[in-house]
């Protein structure tokens, strides 16, 4: 059973929304709101395992996410939203987004993107993830700087390899013979360390890193804490 609040500003989208998720599905809905504090106070009070969020509403959907985050640090917030800017996705994604779908999405995209939120991976609606990614890529000069100068520990490397062969959180576990909470636990560790705020940002960060070694130059210290 996943647990779910929503909050957007209109009423019909709600209900659409409730109407589409329930059926023939293993989700609670736990409480619903209107406005951007709606998700602090929904994310305060209820700690869903979802969140899905417009950001077109009063007060500051972006700000809301990051404070929600904060007081609720298990719960994934998928914004779902008809602002199809770039800008916009990434800037969601930097508040600490887990997702972000466009609301003239198929049905099976919202459904799909709570499943994988849900398991610590990051979904963007398929007609513009590239290039969300690449306005990723342009990370500030601070950030690549931190990526450049982490040291992973062997559990930590092995993790980012599969993951930069494109692994889900379950291939991994499956492919190191751990579980899969394991797994999420050390993706927050990798978050921690390069800096990120979510695994997109990870894989990035650890595109960046690997693309030394690739090119034949090798890192510029040993990565390696054993």
């Amino acid at each position: 059973m996943v647990s779910l609040g929503l909050v957007d500003d209109h009423p019909l989208m709600i209900e659409g929304i409730v109407s589409l998720l329930l059926c023939g599905h293993d989700i609670e809905i736990l409480s619903t709101g209107s406005s951007a504090k709606d998700i602090i106070d929904i994310s305060s009070r209820f700690h869903p395992d979802v969140m899905i969020v417009d950001l077109n509403m009063a007060g500051d959907a972006y700000a809301a996410i990051a404070e929600s985050i904060k007081v609720s640090p298990e719960t994934k917030i998928i914004a779902f939203t008809a602002v199809t800017s770039v800008d916009s996705a990434v800037r969601a994604l930097e508040a600490g987004a887990n997702g972000y779908v466009l609301k003239g999405s198929f049905a099976q995209e919202l459904i799909q993107a709570v499943e994988s939120v849900r398991h610590g991976e990051t979904y963007i609606t398929k007609s513009f993830e590239s290039q969300v990614i690449e306005a990723l890529r342009n990370a500030p000069a601070a950030r690549r700087v931190a990526a450049e100068a982490v040291r992973f520990s062997i559990r930590e490397d092995q993790i980012v390899r599969l993951l930069l062969r494109g692994n889900s959180n379950k291939e991994i576990a499956r492919s190191l013979k751990i579980n899969e909470k394991t797994v999420r636990n050390y993706m927050t560790i990798l978050m921690q360390k390069l800096s990120a705020r979510n695994r997109l940002e990870v894989l990035i960060a650890a595109q960046a890193l690997a693309k030394p070694e690739q090119d034949g130059a090798g890192p510029s210290q040993p990565r390696h804490l054993c």
